[in-house]
């Protein structure tokens, strides 16, 4: 029931942000129809159920080069409210299901598509990944210690932030004005274009020279003593991010170092490494518990830094119930909150085409059409 309900999406099955887009949608609510690959298999060869982008979804699997597929999915877009694809740009015109060829079928279609260069460019036609979305967006950069390589973050930055959560915005959004007008379009989510707006933050601090094009030199990439991540005594992990004066001195206090002339170092540069390394010293005296018992819940803004294992487990998410467990699996719940249309795992991953026969015939083919498709190949 969650307020999505009654929008109908089409996913064409693919790797990393648009599984992950149609996954958000389906847990707000909306109806995805994954059209899979007939034959295909799962990213890294796993089963259904390990793919919880899956979740939520509905299958049929279509073999996309059969002469009788384009117009299967046709059919499917006919009663839809949009459309994910992520394959370079060209191969769904080649396969008959270009945007052209679904706006002519449904004038208020809403066309998405998520690749990592965009829809044209000197790289739109290139291979890619995460790492080299991420890269050449400037964010890649920044990341890690000052005299290392930069740290390579999890496929989390690119292909969900930069690429998953503003196609689902603009997808939308657009959704929207064709409720309104009765005119579809395109959108063209480039993973590149999204990770550029996610700086604009720090692109401001660097308009105004408070933002050093070097690794770990400013406030918030780990310069900062205050701004880190630390060692403790049983080499696990802990966080603090004391920006604001009121919280920096609260950390001083809690941590013995009050009234020692310290405050006056916290915007000061030319400090920050001594006091980075006073702060090293500091964090490895006590274990991660007990740096959790004197700093946890106050305003020095802390948080251990723990593995996907504990953070399942973590007081703070189990009482906001962030994480749920189906067929066995643990995942994260649905985000984020409504008070009156809550959003929900409406269902397992559903096996490759396993939902084939009830959706064509929701299409209008009749049980002998569908039968003729199998025995072709197509689905």
């Amino acid at each position: 029931m969650g307020p999505l309900q009654g929008t109908r999406i089409i996913e064409l099955a693919g790797i990393g942000p648009g599984p992950f887009c149609g996954m958000l949608l389906a847990d707000l609510g909306a109806e995805v129809l994954l059209v899979d690959r007939k034959g295909g298999a799962l990213p890294f060869n796993a089963q259904p159920k390990f793919d919880i982008t899956r979740r939520g979804k509905r299958s049929i699997a279509v073999d996309l080069k059969q002469p009788g597929a384009a117009e299967v999915v046709l059919r499917l877009v006919e009663k839809a409210d949009g459309l994910i694809e992520g394959f370079r740009p060209g191969v769904m015109e080649r396969l008959g299901i270009g945007p052209e060829a679904c706006l002519k079928r449904n004038p208020r279609l809403v066309y998405g598509r998520l690749t990592g260069w965009g829809q044209h460019g000197p790289l739109a036609r290139a291979a890619g990944h995460d790492i080299n979305y991420v890269a050449l967006s400037g964010i890649l950069y920044h990341g890690g210690h000052r005299d290392s390589a930069p740290a390579v973050p999890p496929t989390v930055v690119g292909d969900v932030g930069g690429g998953a959560m503003f196609m689902a915005v603009g997808l939308l959004a657009a959704i929207l004005n064709a409720r309104a007008t009765g005119r579809g379009q395109v959108v063209d989510a480039a993973i590149t274009d999204g990770c550029a707006v996610m700086s604009t933050l720090v692109q401001g601090l660097r308009a105004q020279r408070l933002w050093a094009d070097k690794r770990q030199s400013n406030a918030l990439d780990g310069g900062a003593h205050w701004y880190d991540c630390y060692r403790c005594a049983d080499g696990e992990w802990i966080s603090v991010g004391a920006l604001e004066p009121q919280f920096y001195r609260l950390l001083l206090e809690k941590c013995g170092l009050a009234g020692d002339g310290l405050e006056q170092a916290q915007f000061d540069v030319a400090r920050w490494p001594e006091m980075k390394k006073r702060f090293e010293d500091l964090f490895a005296r006590r274990t991660r518990a007990e740096w959790c018992e004197l700093l946890e819940g106050t305003d020095v803004c802390f948080a251990p830094v723990l593995n996907f294992a504990e953070a399942a487990v973590h007081p703070h998410n189990r009482a906001r119930e962030a994480y749920l467990e189906i067929d066995g699996i643990t995942q994260p719940a649905p985000a984020p909150r409504f008070s009156g249309t809550p959003a929900e795992v409406r269902s397992p991953p559903p096996a490759i085409g396993a939902d084939a026969g009830q959706l064509l015939l929701e299409a209008g083919y009749s049980s002998a059409e569908i039968d003729a498709l199998r025995v072709s190949g197509t689905i």
